[in-house]
């Protein structure tokens, strides 16, 4: 997930994301990161101003990794009915191989610590972009109702987000007969001719 940041970088963002879902954003201190990095508090200033810095690198660098993640699947199908198939399949399985990921983006995806510009920044490049663009592309071709394509995708996101909440609780497992069930039920609430 942190692949295209240097040694130093990595360590910082992987302890600092361990520590924030152990025990939330407030609690995690410069120092705190430094003791379980491993990484000296100047060296961490070397590379970051501030804590606040560190969280919204850490933001960034999750949902560009998310990002690429799912516009894998977006690019293997080859008619809108598969691109949403194989992307909501991308974000589910996102969510399942990295828990801490999801669990970050998902706290704080509105929280004030994280810039209005990197917000704005990660949203276009994420992968709620091309989604956004699969669903206008239905909407044009008639496959689904006339909507906004921006709130049919976060309708559909929050449906994922609580079904990924309760397997990562142990209430349920996600299985793939499920989940082809969940995308399957999805793609019938837009549609303008259900299957």
């Amino acid at each position: 997930m942190f692949e295209k940041y240097n040694k130093v970088q990595q360590a910082v963002l992987e302890t600092t994301l361990n520590i924030i879902i152990r025990k939330e954003l407030q609690a995690t201190s410069m120092s705190l990161i430094a003791k379980e990095s491993g990484v000296s508090t100047g060296n961490i200033y070397h590379y970051f101003k501030s804590k606040e810095d560190i969280v919204n690198e850490l933001y960034k660098a999750i949902v560009t990794f998310n990002g690429e993640y799912v516009r894998e699947g977006l690019l293997k199908g080859t008619t809108i009915r598969e691109k949403f198939e194989f992307g909501w399949n991308r974000v589910i399985e996102l969510g399942k191989q990295y828990p801490q990921g999801f669990q970050f983006i998902e706290q704080y995806s509105f929280s004030p610590y994280i810039y209005e510009e990197v917000k704005q920044e990660v949203y276009t490049g994420g992968w709620c972009g091309p989604m956004n663009e699969l669903y206008q592309e239905a909407i044009q071709e008639k496959l689904f109702i006339p909507m906004n394509p921006k709130m049919m995708v976060q309708m559909h996101y929050g449906t994922f987000v609580y079904m990924l909440k309760a397997h990562l609780h142990g209430i349920f497992e996600l299985s793939s007969e499920s989940i082809s069930g969940a995308i399957r039920s999805c793609w019938n609430a837009v549609t303008k001719d259900v299957t």
